[in-house]
């Protein structure tokens, strides 16, 4: 009589070490293609740009901090307010307006007598944004029009000398800046909140000890 023969089967947790071992390699492989592409996307250079970028805003304040810290003792206007108007109005002094022309605020030129440059800008008119021509006055520093820009505060307008001696008395920041959309510095509807904003996010209150 034939012997049969005995079958050797594996057992279930035998079948299952080659799909875990599988499964290990492709998740050890996503894991090494996850680590690169995090490398690729926060290179060196990258971090090396930003800290570029960093350190221009700082120098750009610390530039603007003793002027702003004279004008608020002579006329009592808060330096976070004039070193967020002239980082909002220039984009850290890289406009055109500012870099080649030291205008900060995008003050505009009325007079025959001023040195000036007609440049395009866009202005909040009927709901809506618009682009126009203007006059812009040229100033030979940015701590001249620095100054200018506080003595317009001062001085207010031919119709109105009172007109922001809300920001010139305010205490704080917020109210100050509250206090230029009041008087319509601007016409962006949204200005004092991007004021207070730029202060914030830059620590500018700081300066206002």
């Amino acid at each position: 009589m034939a012997k049969r023969r005995k079958m050797n089967y594996a057992s279930p947790s035998t079948n299952k070490i080659p799909v875990i071992f599988s499964i290990a390699v492709i998740l050890i492989g996503l894991l090494v293609v996850m680590s690169s592409l995090k490398k690729f996307t926060h290179s060196p250079e990258q971090g090396t740009m930003e800290e570029n970028v960093q350190m221009k805003n700082e120098e750009f304040i610390n530039r603007l901090v003793p002027v702003a810290k004279e004008l608020h003792q002579a006329h009592g206007i808060l330096p976070s307010i004039i070193i967020g108007q002239a980082i909002l109005e220039s984009d850290w002094g890289s406009s055109e307006l500012s870099a080649k022309y030291n205008n900060l605020f995008g003050i505009k030129s009325f007079s025959p007598n001023d040195d000036s440059v007609k440049l395009k800008t866009k202005e909040f008119k009927d709901g809506k944004w618009i682009e126009i021509n203007a006059n812009f006055k040229v100033y030979a520093s940015w701590e001249d029009c620095m100054r200018d820009h506080t003595l317009l505060f001062v001085n207010g307008v031919d119709w109105d000398p009172y007109l922001y001696q809300g920001v010139l008395l305010a205490s704080d920041y917020k109210t100050a800046a509250n206090a230029l959309q009041a008087a319509g510095y601007a016409t962006d509807p949204d200005y004092a909140s991007k004021i207070i904003s730029v202060i914030e996010k830059n620590e500018l209150y700081q300066y206002d000890k």
